[in-house]
């Protein structure tokens, strides 16, 4: 994945938009990584069935949780 992980919030955010929310303006937080296959990754909790997909995947991936509760992560 060469683009900068910047740039790649306002793409997914834009399109997000027709499924999750009216405006992005309603996002009041992002995290985002970058998952890619020569960069193994280890996460604290046990991750989803979707995140353990992604996360064995040999492509980048981009991986989106959308959550109402924030825990200070």
């Amino acid at each position: 994945m060469h683009a900068d992980i910047g740039n790649c919030a306002k793409p997914i955010l834009d399109a997000m938009g027709m499924f999750v929310y009216v405006d992005d303006k309603q996002v009041e937080r992002i995290v985002m990584q970058k998952f890619e296959p020569e960069r193994p990754m280890e996460v604290r909790d046990e991750p989803t069935p979707l995140l353990a997909t992604a996360l064995g995947a040999q492509i980048p991936v981009v991986y989106i949780k959308i959550d109402a509760e924030l825990r200070g992560e």
